[in-house]
């Protein structure tokens, strides 16, 4: 019995290289996150006949999930850096797991901006919340690899999403469609509370790798210095530079990831046939993200400073989205998704960098209320870009013209001055030597 009972109080047997574990359940929960809000961007063209939109009212619906998830994003990153990556992240994915399953009593354009609405509100903590998590995990050596491994579940997600959603519609209709990410989030919930702890209490972490971890964490915090406040933090260009890294280009990755198939059928290639354009810029965008976090963790390591290895990437990625501008140019479905998916791959290069600025500038108790308030700058040139592609697709089409021709200009265009204002205000300044940001 004696025996038995020491068996049992035994410690439990450390995970090896357990940091990437935890940046697998949020790649997980990324991936979950994007095959969500994904369902509706699919069904689209089958939505708009059933019910009669037109791509203003599908831009409409598309808003209302901006909306809360651009207001969302600055709440719940104060509220994960207040109550913590666990809890937080656990009532972000039951929020929007129960908003998935409820979308299929939708029954109109209201019943869908109301649920869309409420899934913009429970998806905007995903990203706060993985950023902190990987300020809690990993050096810095590693988070832009880390980083691209969570970003990467967006466009996985993405390219997984058809092949599970269609299939489901055409067997089942569209109301089961969007049960499916909410049961997924179910399951991802279950371990996620029994994987995620901060290193320090984490009982299947080494001894070696919690060292490792906290001896650059615990070094990095400051002694003394008052939490910053959200007007503290806007008086920062760093914190400017990170919310224009992405008010500038995600609303070009939205573009594509919820207007893609409308495009395609504007272009007059069949949705079935252009499965594979559909397919293919989210695999790209994926390696993308991957080239960012692994090419700026090897110029590190190289001796590059952290600011040169992340403003290399920045340049890669604002010059690359350029590519989108050409594809006014053909209807061949080849060339127009080999060209969508070097854009993807430069943007998700650079989306990577976003994702890891927060990291790499602030300390922990501000990295998901800076990455939040990057999030609603995101948020905002989304809406008011998905305003705009709706009016004028609507408009051109109308006219009988190339309807999105002028929106891919823009879309090649923005993210290059976004990279341009990047590397004017991401740098080391007065505040860095007051250590209220880390040094670049």
């Amino acid at each position: 019995m004696a025996v038995a009972k020491q068996l049992n109080s035994a410690p439990p047997r450390p995970i090896p290289s357990l940091r990437w574990w935890i940046g697998g359940i949020l790649f997980v929960s990324t991936v979950i996150n994007y095959i969500d809000r994904q369902t509706l961007s699919i069904l689209a063209p089958f939505l708009k006949q059933d019910y009669h939109w037109t791509n203003v009212d599908y831009a409409n619906i598309a808003i209302a999930f901006r909306i809360a998830y651009s207001i969302g994003q600055t709440v719940c990153g104060r509220l994960m850096d207040r109550v913590g990556t666990r809890r937080g992240l656990t009532i972000s994915v039951t929020w929007y797991s129960i908003v998935s399953v409820l979308t299929s009593l939708a029954n109109g354009l209201s019943s869908f901006a109301l649920f869309r609405f409420l899934l913009g509100a429970g998806e905007s903590a995903n990203w706060p919340g993985a950023s902190k998590a990987v300020s809690e995990w990993f050096p810095k050596r590693e988070r832009g690899l880390a980083a691209a491994l969570y970003d990467s579940g967006s466009s996985v997600g993405g390219a997984v999403a058809p092949f599970l959603i269609l299939p489901v519609y055409l067997r089942w209709g569209w109301r089961i469609a969007f049960v499916i990410p909410g049961l997924l989030g179910f399951l991802w919930l279950i371990v996620w509370r029994r994987m995620y702890h901060l290193p320090q209490d984490h009982p299947r972490i080494s001894d070696a790798e919690r060292q490792m971890i906290l001896a650059e964490t615990q070094e990095a915090q400051i002694a003394g210095k008052p939490r910053l406040r959200w007007h503290d933090l806007l008086k920062l260009p760093q914190t400017w530079g990170t919310i224009i890294s992405k008010a500038l280009t995600d609303p070009v990755w939205f573009f594509i990831t919820d207007w893609f198939p409308i495009y395609l059928v504007a272009k007059g290639i069949s949705l079935k046939s252009g499965l594979l354009a559909v397919w293919v810029p989210f695999l790209a965008a994926d390696l993308g993200n991957f080239f960012g976090g692994g090419i700026s963790g090897y110029l590190i390591r190289r001796g590059w400073s952290l600011g040169a290895a992340r403003k290399a990437l920045v340049v890669f990625g604002g010059v690359g989205v350029l590519l989108l501008i050409p594809t006014i140019f053909t209807v061949n479905l080849y060339l127009i998704t080999l060209l969508f998916a070097l854009a993807t791959f430069s943007y998700a290069s650079f989306s990577t960098i976003a994702n890891v600025l927060p990291t790499d500038l602030y300390h922990s108790d501000a990295v998901a209320s800076v990455s939040g308030l990057s999030g609603t700058g995101a948020g905002i040139g989304t809406i008011i870009a998905f305003e705009l592609i709706g009016h004028l697709s609507d408009a051109r089409q109308a006219s009988a013209v190339h309807s999105f021709d002028p929106i891919v200009i823009a879309a090649g265009l923005i993210p290059f001055v976004g990279m341009i204002l990047v590397l004017l205000l991401v740098r080391n300044t007065r505040a860095t030597d007051q250590g209220l940001v880390r040094r670049i």
